[in-house]
């Protein structure tokens, strides 16, 4: 089964963060899946189907925190899966993918406005913020308060060891605003400051805590110590399923030559370096979700999974429950 190159470049683009961010991640694999079904040329509907499925694992195995690139997959997937004992043709098969592929980006760039210009009402004139990481819905709140008129001055930080909060600072200068980079070590200093904190969101879990690029929990943390407003901007397909269940989002640790020279790990081979790429920032520092559905209570993110995700978790308990075949019984 021969996957085509550009899907191949695009899993390797996503492993070695070369796309980078869950919006761009998500809309990427998304794309891929699409690529993928436009390059196939059998006529066998068995054989697509398996066929598709093979560039999603490829992709599933790309990174593993960023809950956008299951989501995305799935949303593309189950389409076909729910379809599948209706469709007699390749061609069918291939519509549906691919029109579903293209819905879900045009979805996601949506939901990217939408967030914007509902987190601006969020923001005053005069209001200092902080950002971390390079998020775009983060900067799509910001970006939108600004182009709203209102007179904003912006934080970010580096966000070690990849500096992603270079691009995000590069981003907000080129828009015109006034934007200050800092070490990530200066947050606690700089957040007297601060009015508020938007950051984004990698994955949401169902009791509201949210996983984001490490050094998030410890911004959070500054905040929350100065009674500074933290809202995380997220679209719902960063929303985990599988939490309501109780599964933990896994915690990506990358190469440790991200952190240190290689040439520093051959000299001190004693030295062991870990790089953790997330962290956890529960939900009690978070005081506000800013969804395309709508602005939530972080302990409200259960409701937008039962409203987007409830069939995906039906399916997912039946799958867990124990069946009667196997000896027991549900009361």
């Amino acid at each position: 089964m021969n996957i085509p190159k550009e899907v191949l470049e695009i899993a390797e683009n996503i492993k070695n963060m070369k796309i980078r961010g869950a919006g761009r991640i998500a809309r990427s694999a998304a794309n891929a899946l699409k690529i993928a079904s436009e390059k196939y040329s059998g006529n066998a509907l068995e054989e697509y189907i398996s066929y598709i499925k093979a560039v999603a694992n490829i992709l599933l195995n790309t990174r593993p925190t960023a809950v956008s690139l299951p989501n995305a997959i799935n949303f593309v997937i189950s389409r076909l899966m729910r379809k599948k004992n209706y469709i007699s043709s390749v061609e069918e098969a291939r519509s549906i993918v691919e029109s579903a592929a293209s819905e879900f980006i045009t979805r996601s760039k949506e939901a990217l406005k939408l967030i914007g210009a509902i987190g601006a009402r969020r923001i005053e004139n005069n209001d200092t913020i902080l950002t971390h990481c390079n998020s775009s819905a983060a900067l799509s709140v910001i970006i939108k308060a600004y182009e709203e008129g209102k007179d904003i001055r912006v934080f970010a930080t580096e966000t070690r060891p990849k500096f992603q909060g270079i691009i995000t600072a590069k981003t907000l200068a080129s828009k015109g605003i006034d934007v200050t980079l800092i070490p990530d070590s200066a947050v606690r200093l700089i957040m007297k400051k601060v009015d508020k904190v938007i950051v984004g969101a990698d994955a949401v879990a169902a009791n509201g805590a949210v996983v984001n690029k490490i050094g998030t929990s410890q911004i959070a943390l500054a905040a929350h110590e100065a009674r500074v407003r933290v809202f995380v901007a997220a679209e719902t397909y960063k929303f985990s399923p599988a939490t309501v269940t109780g599964e933990l989002v896994v915690i990506e640790e990358r190469e440790p030559n991200e952190v240190v020279s290689k040439t520093f790990l051959e000299e001190h081979p004693k030295i062991k370096v870990r790089n953790p790429a997330f962290d956890v920032t529960p939900a009690d520092y978070i005081d506000a979700i800013i969804t395309e559905k709508g602005i939530i209570p972080p302990q409200a993110a259960i409701l937008i999974l039962k409203e987007e995700y409830g069939w995906v978790i039906s399916d997912y308990l039946l799958k867990i429950s124990p069946s009667e075949e196997e000896g027991e019984t549900t009361k």
